[in-house]
């Protein structure tokens, strides 16, 4: 009866910072749905809103991470158990670097705006690929809420169209700055919001792997597709 008790109390705590990872999902999320449409509209409105947020997000991962220190510290899990709480800690740091990068688009935005130049930027052409990239870490989310293995490797299995959507948006940014010298500053910062929609990509694929992690004890980081969708089954 006490191992029962003390199990319950630790599956209790568990699903304490699990809820609060994905509260804190849920404030990277607005994060770059606020991102996105600064991006869109060259809101500097919806860009403050994104940089106000980040000093709750980096909070919240503190707080997280000083909380399963405490749970190892106190119920030394077995080696099943300390896997879940590294695995939730890797997963709260990739949630804490996309608010980063969602405040990155913020301030690149604000600074497109501040050169004059935003009407004369291809900024349209992101779209895509930002709604591609908040897509997978929705996905990434549900992925670790449910523990389901299958929607994780559909995330690793799309993170490639990201990828071409930026390298197909840099040539066409490289054509602009050619074509228009004027552009090249206000240009370059669009280069680095494009690379920040990649980078949230990266990081739901790095949120699907551990779960991978998680519910098989498989690490998939750097392996080919085949040897990931083997390792699921």
């Amino acid at each position: 009866m006490p191992d029962k008790h003390l199990s319950t109390q630790f599956d209790s705590e568990l699903n304490g910072v699990s809820s609060k990872v994905m509260e804190m999902g849920g404030l990277v999320e607005e994060q770059i749905r606020l991102a996105i449409q600064s991006l869109s509209t060259f809101s500097v409105d919806a860009a403050n809103q994104v940089t106000n947020a980040e000093s709750r997000v980096n909070t919240m991962e503190v707080e997280i991470d000083r909380e399963l220190s405490s749970i190892i510290a106190r119920r030394q899990p077995t080696a099943r158990d300390l896997r879940l709480l590294i695995a939730i800690s890797k997963t709260t740091a990739n949630l804490e670097r996309a608010g980063d990068e969602a405040d990155k688009i913020a301030r690149m935005v604000k600074s497109i705006l501040h050169s004059g130049s935003s009407r004369a930027l291809p900024s349209a052409d992101l779209r895509l690929a930002a709604d591609l990239a908040s897509n997978q870490l929705r996905k990434a989310l549900d992925s670790f809420a449910r523990l389901d293995t299958a929607m994780a490797v559909s995330i690793l299995k799309e993170d490639d169209l990201i990828d071409k959507e930026f390298d197909g948006f840099v040539r066409k940014l490289i054509t602009y700055m050619m074509e228009d010298p004027r552009t090249i500053s206000a240009s370059l910062d669009l280069l680095f919001v494009a690379k920040a929609i990649e980078r949230i990509g990266d990081h739901a694929k790095n949120i699907a792997e551990v779960v991978i992690y998680i519910v098989k004890g498989a690490d998939v980081r750097h392996t080919a597709m085949s040897e990931i969708e083997s390792a699921v089954k």
